[in-house]
């Protein structure tokens, strides 16, 4: 029985309708638009755009991951440098490109992606690690959590959703939904190894204990902003403080932190309209 090919999945693009190397590696976006070392075009100059990411795809699928890298390639503030068909060379990748975000799936030849999570951030500290997944198993994802991943996109989501997780992701916002997001704290709360050693706890305003906590909850920025009755740009602001006074590189990185650190608990708002006042 053949594999599945999961390229179908992906809405708008069949196997047949692309063609390109059979192996992985990097990838020539198209001439339309700017490459991640070209010089800007005059006619679509990088300056005006509003954020910019460069993305790394770590998927043994050759055709899932040419249909993924067309996907993100149609968008002007995003571009896929490069495929990789193992871990080996996909942390090699990441090294020497230093991508912005690296799109890993969870299966690969040559050993567990999630086990490869830190191998992965060790060579590129400031990357932030989606984990491709078929189906959001709570084992997984609460492993990937507390290795650094910044969210999760299963493969059959739609080119909205996909591009919607990508920009995410970008923007360090959490990329679980809220029962998932209790779940995995939980787990990770009741582990045997949930206490992280910090030189200190760092010092939070009240203001930013409030965001941190709804942050635990699972809420995206807009949610947040709404319910402390404060500006997106200054929500934004809170949660850059928060997550470089944890070092963290992701908001649900932030969360994970906080959490083994004891600064929130898990659950700990469960009505997050509450947890605000």
């Amino acid at each position: 029985m053949e594999p599945e090919d999961r390229s179908a999945r992906i809405s708008g693009y069949a196997p047949w309708a692309f063609g390109g190397a059979a192996g992985g590696g990097m990838l020539t976006p198209p001439p339309s638009r700017p490459d991640a070392t070209a010089t800007e075009r005059d006619d679509e100059p990088r300056a005006e755009l509003v954020s910019w990411a460069n993305v790394l795809i770590v998927d043994d699928h050759r055709a899932f991951a040419e249909a993924l890298s067309m996907v993100i390639n149609a968008c002007p503030d995003l571009a896929c440098i490069a495929t990789a068909t193992t871990l080996t060379e996909g942390i090699a990748l990441t090294g020497r490109l230093a991508p912005d975000i690296v799109l890993l799936d969870v299966r690969l030849p040559d050993g567990d992606g999630v086990d490869a999570i830190r191998q992965f951030r060790e060579a590129n500290p400031e990357a932030r690690i989606l984990i491709l997944t078929g189906y959001p198993d709570l084992d997984i994802l609460t492993r990937a959590a507390g290795a650094g991943a910044s969210g999760f996109l299963q493969k059959d989501s739609s080119i909205e959703g996909i591009v919607r997780a990508i920009r995410s992701a970008r923007d360090g916002d959490i990329l679980v939904e809220q029962t998932t997001l209790a779940s995995i704290l939980e787990r990770l709360r009741t582990g045997t190894a949930t206490q992280r050693n910090m030189d200190g706890v760092p010092h939070f305003t009240t203001r930013e204990m409030d965001v941190l906590a709804l942050m635990g909850e699972g809420l995206d920025p807009h949610a947040i902003a709404s319910l402390l009755s404060i500006t997106l740009n200054t929500c934004r602001g809170y949660e850059k403080s928060i997550m470089a006074k944890l070092d963290a590189h992701s908001q649900l990185e932030a969360v994970v932190i906080a959490m083994r650190s004891g600064l929130i608990m898990a659950s700990a708002h469960p009505d997050p309209i509450a947890a605000a006042r």
